[in-house]
């Protein structure tokens, strides 16, 4: 028996190789996607330890210590290492530091005196050496040039600490005085280097420009007199650690490091970044296990389907020689065996090719696409192969159910058995039914992709293409009539050979499944790739960003960065709107005249050069004063002496010093100057506004204040002219011959103090939106309080915060701003035009650069996060859904050659033309194939419509942007045009096969 059976299949050899090569991709299929998770993870660990930042590479140990005071806990290297025993891989770096003065000219700032391990390899000596005995240091080459110090000369130390004394505040001294030598000048080879750590020790000082410590060796350091040392250990992650295959054992020696800190002392803090960064590639690796059996569930169904196809197109071709085999009364088992043992074996031997296969191509694609990352060499990627060998052995059974169980009389028949028998319909009910379950669970369930919602793209698809054969036949029938009634005999033998062939209703399904399949993977990877381009360049607002250190007034970024870019060509100052509550949304104040050349913006709604004219209108010039000595003559008449007022002014320096809030004193009756010196004001400022406040709690205030002089302010001009000032609550400002009149009136008190502005900025402030509009037209503006705004335009999204914030200009919403207060979360936008060198330019403007993100780094780390390259499975079973559909289609023509040549034959020994025959051969599989693909472009975007939303392509915490939804026309229409002209390449070259055999038997007849 098992010779016969090996007869047969050599007999069709050409049926059993296209068979085995169908269950090598079905088992492909399944053993790709457990094969391709497992180099996923290891591939989404590399990626994200390649760009995670020092902070996320290593860890710090440090704590204070004063040598002076014997009852502290003293802290000594030592004591680290044997707790740090625990993380094996880590390199370490010792380092101490405390700040000295001494050659600074102030008592505003002092120089870290640092100690760092191998120090001397890391910088580059510009002139002199690195410090060798006791004394010696080491400065860097911007602060000697800046203090005109050089290798050789002798300076004088010592340790330091802040007094925040307010009469004089600044450095004093905390220590001996001592005598050093600069060895040498440095530059740091690469400051942001992770041998550097987190200590920020080149961060740019405002006032000095980029920051350099003084480097020096372990006896100078014990040699000099100092109070509080920060000593460190910066432990920096190697590959050992950060072994992909080993990170669960980073994370439990990490906890355990934490879990006592009895070990180090309470005097020692751990600090690290490591466990955001194991929380972010575990995140990844949920976001890539969710992605993935999306699509390898409808392509296993797909591999399935089509050996179950495969199988029974040529099991109807061996009907007769079956129905032989029942009609000699052979025993069930022999009879079983002779059906189905050519098609088990075929599907056997594919089964085990499709194991090699499938872990041999996740292994090309992942050495193709994660260079450098390895794949796991284990068994687990061939756990399910079993599984999906079973699958197709019990595919191929079931395709031959009707053969093992008919009668012979039904088996000699040559008329197949029409495919819309009540098994057929109740098997295509069940399949919509379980589309409709599962898109219904998947909505449910809010989009968790877990459970049977998993399966809904597969069955929808599946749903949408048994639907549209089950369609197809009766079309195609009177199709075929139509054309048989004009005269059309090609054409009618095309199409009935679709019509009368049950196979073809199957067939056609599985050519738009095939279709399906390569859309939806063509719709997810480019809006996965329309997000990330969204969340890398609109999420950060533009093409590069500067965080600037938090210490800056909002007048002083205004300021420096338009001494830096005053043409407005690529640099634009960035803050934060302080917001209060969750209500309220997030702001941005933007620096608008530059809003255009730099921002990235979203599409939808005005243009930025648009939006940058409404939010800009224009307004009165601010009242300017000069020079250091603020001065204020008015004359107050009507106030209780019990209840004692306060008189301050806010002002911001015009040159970008700062801003200021200063207090003049107590508020008299009659005729008084209220005078205060104000460093701010050196080269002039801005008056801000004028405050009158209760010093204590009082009720019923009542009384006028005539503003006489204001400095060098005219007051017969703007001073004078109560158009120039508002004053929003407490009484009125109005216009006197001796200059403003102040009149108050509140008879609760002055609960939070009166303002009275210059009217030098637009009120209400104009601002943009998106989302919901403000709520009464009202934000937290920049100072603080409550901020009246008048919408100027709705957006798509704020650039960096979203689809809820709002928008406003930076000066205008600083000018209306009293409190004289540091700036939220600054930043600097930088555009394409911007010069190499704009760090520096800005540091020497004062601003201290504490970190620089680039749109091209944030696309880079995006593409090598979970989702990106998860979807590269998307592309692999897309190309092998082709080349199911591709392997079915040739074996049917196959299983049909023989009939066909017959019937072909017979017709052309009638008079059938060479036209007509032409017609007949090679337009039956095209038309379906052109069918498929049309119908299969319907199928993926309506299961793209339906499931496409619930796909975590932006991982599990997504960013509030307007990413797309949808993908690119052209991209979907391409993908089906590509995959069509595969298929019907398959298909011409099928009926060119039939022509010849036609003509062949033909000449032989002859």
């Amino acid at each position: 028996m098992i010779s016969l059976v090996l007869a047969m299949i050599w007999s069709r050899r050409g049926q059993a190789v296209t068979l085995a090569l169908l269950a090598s991709f079905a088992v492909a299929a399944a053993v790709a996607s457990p094969a391709y998770l497992l180099a996923v993870d290891r591939a989404i660990a590399v990626g994200q330890i390649g760009t995670a930042d020092a902070a996320e590479r290593g860890l710090v140990v440090a704590g204070v210590q004063n040598d002076r005071d014997s009852d502290s806990s003293q802290i000594d290297f030592k004591d680290f290492g044997a707790s740090l025993v625990k993380l094996p891989g880590f390199t370490y770096i010792y380092a101490a530091e405390f700040p000295v003065i001494g050659i600074e000219p102030g008592p505003q700032y002092a120089d870290r005196f640092v100690f760092r391990q191998d120090v001397c390899s890391h910088v580059r000596m510009i002139s002199g050496r690195c410090p060798a005995a006791e004394g010696e240091v080491i400065i860097g080459v911007a602060t000697a040039k800046r203090l005109r110090l050089v290798a050789g000369q002798s300076i004088t130390m010592r340790a330091a600490k802040y007094s925040d004394d307010p009469k004089d505040p600044g450095y004093i001294a905390d220590g001996r005085a001592k005598k050093l030598v600069i060895a040498g000048t440095y530059r740091a080879n690469a400051p942001e280097a992770p041998y550097w750590g987190t200590h920020g020790y080149f961060t740019g000082v405002p006032g000095l420009g980029p920051g350099e410590p003084i480097f020096t060796n372990p006896g100078t350091l014990d040699a000099m007199d100092h109070g509080d040392t920060a000593k460190a250990i910066d432990g920096s992650a190697g590959p050992r650690a950060l072994d992909p295959d080993h990170l669960d054992e980073l994370r439990a020696g990490l906890a355990a490091l934490n879990s006592d800190p009895s070990e180090l002392g309470a005097a020692i803090q751990i600090s690290t970044g490591i466990p955001a960064l194991l929380d972010r590639i575990d995140a990844g690796r949920s976001a890539a296990h969710l992605l993935v059996p999306v699509l390898a569930v409808p392509l296993v169904l797909l591999a399935c389907f089509s050996i179950f196809l495969a199988v029974g197109y040529g099991t109807e071709g061996r009907q007769p020689e079956l129905a032989v085999v029942a009609l000699r009364g052979s025993r069930w088992w022999t009879r079983w065996w002779l059906a189905i043992g050519e098609n088990i074996a075929a599907v056997a031997v594919g089964a085990v090719a499709g194991c090699v296969a499938g872990q041999l191509l996740v292994n090309a694609v992942a050495s193709a696409r994660f260079p450098g990352v390895g794949v796991d060499q284990g068994l687990d990627s061939l756990r399910y192969a079993p599984y999906a060998a079973l699958a197709a052995l019990v595919a191929a059974v079931l395709a031959q159910r009707r053969q093992l169980l008919s009668p012979v009389a039904s088996l000699l028949r040559r008329n197949a058995v029409p495919a819309d028998g009540r098994r057929a319909v109740a098997t295509e009910a069940v399949i919509v039914l379980l589309a409709v379950v599962t898109t219904a669970q998947l909505v449910i369930s809010d989009g968790a992709l877990t459970g049977v919602g998993l399966m809904a793209p597969a069955f929808l698809m599946l749903a949408v293409a048994v639907l549209g054969a089950r369609l197809l036949l009766p079309a195609v029938t009177r199709y075929a009539g139509r054309a048989l009634d004009r005269g059309h005999l090609g054409v009618a033998l095309a199409a009935f050979q679709l019509s009368r062939r049950p196979g073809a209703q199957r067939l056609f399904a599985l050519l738009v499944a095939t279709v399906a399949v390569a859309g939806y993977a063509a719709c997810t990877v480019d809006v996965a790739d329309g997000g990330r381009r969204v969340q890398s360049r609109l999420g950060i607002g533009a093409d590069r960003v500067l965080k600037v250190d938090g210490s800056v007034f909002r007048s002083q970024l205004l300021t420096a960065v338009r001494n830096v870019d005053p043409d407005g060509r690529y640099a634009m100052a960035v803050v934060r709107m302080p917001n209060i509550g969750h209500s309220e949304p997030p702001g941005l104040a933007v620096d608008s005249t530059r809003l255009a050349a730099v921002a990235n913006w979203p599409s939808g709604g005005p243009s930025a050069a648009e939006l940058a004219s409404r939010l800009r209108p224009e307004a009165p010039a601010p009242l300017v004063l000069t020079g250091p000595q603020l001065a204020i003559e008015a004359t107050g008449s009507g106030f209780d002496p019990e209840k004692e007022l306060r008189l301050a002014v806010a002002v911001s320096s015009t040159t970008g010093a700062g801003d200021a809030l200063v207090q003049l004193g107590k508020i008299h009756n009659g005729r008084f100057r209220y005078q205060q010196r104000v460093s701010v004001c050196e080269k002039g400022c801005r008056l801000n506004g004028v405050e009158i406040v209760q010093a204590t709690a009082v009720s019923s205030v009542t009384g006028q204040f005539v503003v006489n002089s204001l400095g060098a302010a005219d007051p017969t001009g703007p001073l004078a002219d109560p158009a120039h000032w508002r004053m929003t609550r407490y009484g009125t400002v109005t216009a006197d011959p001796a200059g403003l009149r102040i009149t108050l009136n509140a008879p609760t008190g002055l609960i939070g103090g009166v303002w009275i502005n210059p009217v030098d900025a637009p009120y209400p402030l104009p601002a943009a939106y998106a989302g919901a509009a403000p709520i009464a037209d009202s934000i937290t503006g920049a100072g603080g309080g409550p901020l009246p705004i008048k919408p100027v335009g709705r957006l798509s999204a704020v650039p960096r915060l979203g689809r809820h914030a709002t928008l406003v200009d930076l000066e205008w919403a600083d000018r209306l701003a009293t409190d004289a207060g540091q700036s939220l979360e600054p930043q600097v936008w930088l555009g394409p035009a911007a010069p190499a060198d704009v760090v520096g330019r800005l540091s020497a403007q004062g601003l201290s650069i504490v970190a620089d993100t680039r749109a091209d780094q944030i696309e880079r780390q995006l593409d090598r996060q979970g989702p990106a390259l998860s979807l590269w499975f998307y592309v692999l079973a897309g190309a092998l859904s082709v080349l199911l559909g591709a392997g079915a289609l040739v074996l049917a023509a196959a299983v049909d050659r023989a009939r066909r040549v017959e019937d072909l034959s017979a017709l052309r020994g009638q008079g059938l033309s060479r036209g007509r025959l032409a017609w007949a051969t090679s337009w039956t599989y095209p038309i379906l194939v052109a069918t498929a693909a049309v119908v299969g472009l319907v199928t993926a975007l309506a299961a793209w419509l339906a499931t496409g939303w619930a796909l975590p392509l932006a991982g599990l915490d997504p960013p509030d942007l307007p990413v797309p939804t949808w993908p690119r026309v052209l991209v979907v229409i391409g993908t089906t045009v590509a995959v069509f002209l595969v298929l019907v390449l398959v298909a011409t070259a099928t009926g060119q096969d039939l022509r010849r055999r036609v003509t062949k038997q033909e000449r032989a007849r002859r």
